[in-house]
């Protein structure tokens, strides 16, 4: 995955207008001029092999006094001039509550999905508070260039792109020189013991998760509705107090099983009474799309460890993080697994999701319904706390740096082994077959 440089559009490559107390970014392309030094900088930030992405708000389109082919015609100028890579665009105005403008990171995921982009490696920057705030839920480093807008939680000030792409320049080559400090791919011939992140099993059988309570990879356990049903589980009660008991040491999630939120508070208060090992698991949503922020800010000031489970999207991320600083000990949920069967690649989401998280020490990160034993490595790789896996995907840990033609020669005798119950007659030559006997 490659780093980018995600880039506001006016008043960081090129000059607003002002007027009547307001400023205005250029109509026509015969108004477009660019700030000094900005081709230089676009040039050797590209030369150093960073995507230049554009992310840019045109709320005049929505308001009536611009056209998106004006603002087309600009943005193709400068893909030209500046040898851009993309642009991506939000002509809503903030009256339409979409998920793209600025400050929303929706502009930065959707040019980072489509590009491969490394999240945690890349930079925004942009002159206003919302390009920051823009750039720090995406999960990237953020630098604003101005010298009159109020701090809004930048990682860097600079007074212009040409000042900033001198700091990205030295940063990348002050983390070349000094490998430690950024996050190195994962060696996929390491065990699964030489990671940093924690590995929970995922299940209801309990036979099973007592066989997994004596494997010391196994740091926790979670389970669901859902498995406990396809487990034959009928006390839910009995069923926990059962897991408890034979796994009293290490932390346990447990889900509500309410869908209005005010006995979801009611249940999650009972679970977590029951071991104080135990994380209450708590939807993002009821099964109506209701929020239940309401309801994680309520348990987690009282001090209930809570899982808040069935994450899908960034946005979610961002909204459940203020509900979980109290300091009491919390996972984040964020099925990663599930992203993955809808055609995304979810590492840049839980890159970001990640930097969102990273001001709560007490919260950690959890990669939920893996499919392989690869996203064990992913998680690893992308920063994040917990990953859960089933027994299946367990089972596969013996394959981990197996050496690749050894498993091709294994897959060929394989095939061979089982193809001995079937015949084949070639056209002109004897029959030929391989079965038994």
């Amino acid at each position: 995955m490659r780093a980018a440089i995600f880039l506001d559009r006016d008043g960081t490559l090129n000059h607003c207008f002002s007027g009547d107390g307001t400023t205005h970014p250029p109509a026509t392309l015969a108004e477009l001029a660019l700030v000094d030094g900005v081709e230089d900088a676009c040039a050797r930030l590209r030369q150093a092999g960073y995507l230049l992405l554009v992310v840019t708000n045109q709320p005049d389109v929505r308001r009536g006094s611009q056209t998106a082919y004006r603002v087309e015609e600009i943005n193709d100028h400068l893909v030209r001039t500046l040898h851009l890579d993309d642009v991506a665009g939000c002509y809503h105005d903030d009256r339409d509550g979409c998920e793209c403008r600025k400050p929303k990171p929706g502009l930065i995921l959707e040019l980072a999905d489509r590009h491969g982009v490394d999240l945690s490696r890349s930079f925004m920057v942009g002159d206003r508070g919302t390009d920051i705030t823009a750039g720090r839920s995406a999960g990237c480093r953020t630098i604003l260039v101005s010298d009159s807008e109020p701090d809004c939680g930048q990682d860097h000030r600079r007074p212009s792109l040409a000042a900033a792409a001198d700091l990205i320049l030295r940063s990348t080559a002050s983390l070349a020189s000094h490998p430690h400090r950024t996050h190195q791919r994962t060696n996929m011939t390491t065990g699964l013991g030489d990671l940093n992140v924690k590995l929970f099993a995922d299940g209801a059988d309990l036979l099973g998760m007592k066989k997994l309570y004596v494997d010391p990879l196994i740091r926790g356990f979670t389970t669901n509705p859902t498995l406990m049903c396809r487990a034959g589980v009928l006390d839910y009660e009995t069923f926990a107090q059962e897991v408890l008991e034979a796994i009293p040491d290490r932390p346990v999630s447990f889900e509500v099983l309410s869908d209005d939120l005010d006995t979801m508070a009611e249940q999650a208060r009972v679970i977590g009474s029951w071991s104080d090992s135990v994380y209450v698991k708590i939807p993002i949503t009821n099964t109506s799309g209701e929020p239940t922020l309401r309801v994680v800010r309520e348990l987690n000031d009282d001090g209930i460890k809570l899982n808040v489970t069935a994450i899908a999207t960034l946005e979610q991320v961002v909204a459940v993080a203020p509900c979980l600083g109290s300091g009491t000990p919390a996972i984040v949920s964020v099925f990663a697994g599930r992203i993955a069967d809808t055609g995304r690649d979810p590492m840049p989401i839980m890159a970001a999701a990640v930097s969102v998280l990273a001001p709560l020490p007490t919260v950690e990160l959890l990669w939920a319904s893996p499919r392989e034993l690869l996203n064990i490595f992913q998680a690893d790789q992308v920063g994040c706390d917990i990953i859960t896996a089933t027994a299946d995907v367990l089972a596969k840990r013996h394959l981990i740096g197996k050496d690749l033609a050894t498993y091709s020669l294994e897959t060929v005798r394989m095939f061979f082994e089982d193809s001995r119950d079937l015949e084949i007659t070639v056209p002109g030559a004897l029959p030929v077959t391989t079965r038994r006997g």
